[in-house]
């Protein structure tokens, strides 16, 4: 995510959101295998940290090595958070073919952005702001691009903006460990090494706490995690 120019806290906001569409029976059925298959062939965990799984809107930002994060991540909510919980990917990848096209907008119900900013006029954070108008949460990952190394990337604006465009939003900083080596690039099916999921302390924007700083202690959230990981 780039570095939109963003309005006071709210401005963004439809004043009447358009609601979701319920899933259908089908798309209902087709999440349970999808859920227990990612959590089978990785042998996940879900460690509530620094939190409790309880119904409130939340923006899940997490580390990002693999096209199977989201996946992961929203796997290891109770039925009722993923239920409202919206992965952020980007529409270049899962716009390719009818089969992405189905899962990320009739299973995961995605929030999808344009990450080549095909039209400069628009807030690329606008889906986001959009979706948590409706009342969703977001699983969103602030480094912007899958990271191959260990450690983090510096993160982008994007959970910054929407920290002060929605403060009633709990930022839930998330680590996901070692599906990187469970699953390298190019590998289909996983390698035997468990994987968890830890959900830490939820963060909030301080009253004059500018981008930088706020970042910062957002990656450090995170750091943090994945020492309490190993």
């Amino acid at each position: 995510m780039n570095n939109p120019q963003t309005p006071p806290p709210g401005e963004d906001l439809p004043t009447v959101p358009a609601p979701r569409p319920r899933p259908s029976p089908a798309q209902r059925l087709l999440a349970w295998p999808i859920t227990g298959f990612a959590r089978l062939l990785t042998g996940a965990r879900s460690l509530w940290r620094g939190c409790v799984p309880e119904p409130k809107q939340r923006i899940y930002f997490a580390n990002h090595s693999s096209h199977a994060d989201f996946v992961l991540l929203w796997s290891s909510l109770p039925p009722a958070l993923r239920a409202r919980a919206r992965p952020v990917a980007g529409a270049d990848y899962w716009q390719r073919d009818a089969l992405r096209r189905f899962l990320i907008h009739r299973v995961f119900h995605g929030v999808l952005v344009d990450r080549e900013l095909h039209d400069r006029h628009r807030n690329p954070l606008q889906p986001m702001l959009d979706a948590l108008a409706g009342g969703d949460s977001l699983i969103l990952f602030p480094e912007g691009t899958r990271n191959l190394e260990d450690g983090l990337l510096p993160f982008k604006s994007g959970l910054y903006h929407l920290a002060r465009a929605c403060p009633q939003v709990e930022l839930v900083p998330v680590w996901i460990a070692n599906l990187n080596r469970a699953m390298p690039k190019g590998r289909i099916l996983p390698l035997p090494l468990l994987c968890t999921v830890s959900f830490g302390t939820p963060l909030t924007l301080g009253l004059d706490e500018g981008k930088s700083a706020f970042l910062a202690r957002a990656r450090d959230a995170l750091l943090n995690l994945a020492a309490e990981a190993d």
